[in-house]
């Protein structure tokens, strides 16, 4: 494995994140750069976690609960504890996600009826102003 390790900027660059984001995902111990003076340098590990980080930022997860699966990689349990924890937290951030889907797509539905009608109404209008002239 290689020891590769990345220079702010590089992460920025390859995440899509900003410093900002960098340093604040390390003061909430998220992620643990080396230092060299001034220097923060990005090892694979720092990598991995930050790619599960925005991962699980994206599904919905708080910055807690990914702290807490984070920190279970290291059980002598062949990850299976970190697994579990993180199933059943997914299966949670699924149904919220669906329900909000359903919910969604009964809005953009009643708003294409609301529209339609609209669309409809203004028709109707313009025919009638040009006929009246």
């Amino acid at each position: 494995m290689t020891t590769e390790r990345l220079r702010i900027r590089e992460m920025c660059d390859a995440y899509d994140v900003t410093p900002r984001t960098l340093r604040f995902y390390e003061a909430k111990e998220l992620i643990f750069p080396d230092r060299e003076g001034q220097r923060r340098l990005y090892t694979k590990r720092d990598q991995a976690r930050l790619k599960l980080i925005l991962r699980g930022k994206r599904f919905g997860f708080a910055l807690e609960e990914i702290r807490q699966l984070l920190d279970l990689y290291h059980m002598d349990d062949e990850q299976e504890t970190q697994l579990s924890k993180t199933y059943v937290l997914a299966e949670k951030y699924l149904a919220q996600m669906e329900a909000q889907k359903a919910e969604l797509e009964e809005a953009i539905g009643e708003l294409k009826v609301q529209m339609e009608w609209g669309a409809a109404k203004l028709a109707k209008l313009s025919k009638e102003k040009t006929e009246a002239t």
